[in-house]
């Protein structure tokens, strides 16, 4: 399967201070990536790099075959960019900005997908944008992104500002629009919710974990969370098997990619003590907060 996007071995310092080391990913056309951590851990420096607004510390990074800092028009005319949920030039109405952008991109420009998202808000094209809601602002943007018939998008924290309500209305109108034009997506966000419904693989960003790049589904299935009652917290430490640990006074919360017999076997060799180990269900918001911790 063709890869849109193919980072080697990047590592990004802001001077002294290290972003992220090695790290590579690859993303086939078609998928839907989430690009996820909490807040500082390199998802809009990804973005940046990605981009060509920054070049890396060292390693590399193609996109569409190029090197990202040195990206062709021709390439660039095929990336969709929303950065950090803003639109600019809001003093306009919602009929000036999308005439505005369309000189921008005068050989793909196509306007109708514009106006079927933005209809849905049902107020006049003669709204000024900075008149309207968060929400119904992120709607607009949305349409310029889909007007551009773009082949990759790259959405930097979407999410910004929306409500519950208007982020699953944002997903969902996404997902129908990849699926149905056979794009491919890249999104960063630090909100799980919701997620579960439109994205195809994850790659999860964090300072005290390796950067880890899975399916949705394997993460969900394979990724555990075991109570452990009756055990002395401190006893349990950080290894290959176990991702994370909570520890309270009564039990303990083991995160792994492991199996519980596998738990239990270390328990076991350790030595250490328990009552009981039972598996625990978790959402994928749960899931990300095993495996990042919560603070």
């Amino acid at each position: 399967m063709q890869n849109i996007i193919e980072c080697k071995n990047l590592t990004h310092y802001y001077g002294k201070r290290k972003i992220f080391e090695d790290f590579s990913f690859s993303i086939s056309k078609g998928k839907i990536i989430g690009l996820l951590g909490k807040n500082g851990v390199g998802k809009s420096t990804t973005i940046n790099i990605l981009m060509g607004f920054l070049e890396p510390t060292s390693g590399e990074c193609l996109v569409y075959g190029e090197k990202s800092h040195e990206l062709t028009p021709k390439t660039k005319a095929k990336i969709g960019l929303l950065h950090e949920g803003h639109v600019q030039y809001d003093f306009m109405t919602i009929e000036q900005i999308e005439k505005y952008y369309s000189k921008f991109f005068p050989n793909q420009w196509k306007k109708e997908l514009y106006y079927e998202l933005v209809s849905k808000l049902k107020v006049p094209n003669n709204q000024v944008i900075k008149k309207l809601s968060c929400g119904q602002r992120s709607q607009v943007v949305l349409g310029l992104i889909f007007a551009q018939d773009a082949d990759l998008l790259i959405l930097d924290d979407y999410s910004m500002g929306l409500d519950v309500g208007y982020r699953s209305l944002f997903l969902e109108y996404l997902k129908e629009y990849i699926i149905k034009y056979n794009k491919t997506l890249l999104m960063t966000t630090h909100i799980m919710q919701n997620l579960e419904t439109i994205l195809d693989d994850i790659i999860i960003l964090d300072s005290q974990q390796e950067i880890l790049q899975t399916s949705l589904d394997d993460f969900l299935n394979n990724f555990k969370q075991y109570k452990i009652v009756g055990v002395e917290g401190s006893q349990i430490k950080k290894n290959n098997d176990i991702v994370n640990i909570e520890n309270f006074p009564e039990y303990s919360y083991v995160y792994s990619f492991s199996s519980l017999k596998e738990i239990e076997t270390y328990l076991t060799k350790e030595k250490i003590v328990f009552n009981s180990i039972s598996e625990i269900n978790m959402n994928f918001e749960e899931a990300f907060i095993g495996y990042t911790g919560r603070y």
